[in-house]
């Protein structure tokens, strides 16, 4: 197994009494968009600070790029960019000019600044305001401006702390279709932290659900389901006419079927895994008419229900 570029070993930040990152264990490995997900308040930014050298944890260890954070945070910064949720440039100076100055910042040649800028404002769309002051840039020209100057400095891994804060919805699909290409494109490790759910679904690889300080679930979807709703992992919503009075109880005979909910002529099936073959057979063969049938997954939609609105930890 490769050593991972992001290692968080029992990594603990507490301000006196409160504990905002509770004992947080987590590897990310080299080339993978990872969503750090939780509600406001849940630790994702302080973990953030201490994995980029600016805050010391109270104890455990944080690894990125095999530099310890905490012993060498000039180094880190070096390998590392970072784009928080409200950037800040020079706004007098036009986003072509914050980029070279943010080059020279990182010691890159004249020449090289210059190639560099030109390519990444083309990469992210911003040619055509290269000239521009950046204080007249939109929302979302800024954060795109963002990760240009994040990836001057051509770094193994960026950090994105709510990237999409305040950006109206076209200029968020754009964004994050920006992300997942240059990871893919330039093989740049993604930590992204967010709190919208349909985001960090749309992106990453896998997903971190993280409340009150604590990781409670790594995995991309499918594997967060099972973990969070072993039981119930399958629902199949099935519309029935005519149904024979015992279907439900030979319904619940199925192996593996967990409960059987009747709403009308719609039926709600939970199971443990994939039945949708044996299910419809045994509705078929009891008589009753099939009209339709679907199938859903569990999502990040019901992990928030189940987690951050009622608080849940376990």
């Amino acid at each position: 197994m490769l050593d991972p570029i992001i290692e968080l070993q029992d990594l603990t930040k507490k301000y006196d009494q409160f504990i905002a990152v509770n004992r947080l264990s987590l590897s990310i490995q080299k080339g993978e968009v990872f969503g750090l997900l939780g509600p406001n308040g849940a630790g994702k930014s302080t973990t953030i600070l201490m994995m980029l050298g600016l805050s010391e944890p109270t104890s455990g260890s944080v690894r990125v790029c095999g530099i310890n954070s905490t012993r060498e945070p000039i180094l880190v910064k070096q390998k590392v960019g970072y784009l928080p949720d409200d950037v800040g440039f020079y706004e007098d100076l036009t986003g072509y000019e914050n980029l070279i100055y943010t080059a020279e910042l990182n010691r890159l040649s004249k020449e090289e600044a210059i190639r560099r800028a030109k390519e990444l404002l083309a990469r992210v769309g911003l040619s055509d305001a290269a000239d521009k002051k950046a204080g007249a840039y939109s929302r979302g020209m800024r954060q795109r401006l963002g990760l240009a100057d994040v990836l001057i400095k051509q770094p193994e891994v960026i950090i994105l702390d709510e990237p999409t804060l305040g950006i109206d919805p076209a200029g968020v699909k754009e964004l994050l279709q920006l992300i997942q290409r240059l990871s893919r494109d330039e093989g740049i490790t993604v930590l992204l932290s967010s709190h919208h759910l349909h985001q960090v679904q749309q992106i990453c690889d896998r997903v971190g659900i993280f409340v009150q300080g604590r990781l409670l679930a790594v995995g991309d979807v499918s594997a967060l389901s099972r973990q969070l709703f072993a039981e119930d992992l399958f629902i199949l919503e099935v519309g029935v006419k005519q149904l024979s009075p015992d279907l439900i109880e030979q319904l619940m005979q199925i192996d593996d079927v967990t409960s059987v909910k009747q709403n009308n002529e719609l039926l709600f099936i939970s199971c443990s895994r994939d039945l949708t073959g044996e299910i419809a057979e045994t509705i078929v063969r009891s008589g009753a008419r099939l009209t339709y049938l679907n199938q859903k997954q569990y999502g990040l939609d019901e992990i928030y229900h189940r987690y951050f609105e009622r608080g849940e930890v376990k």
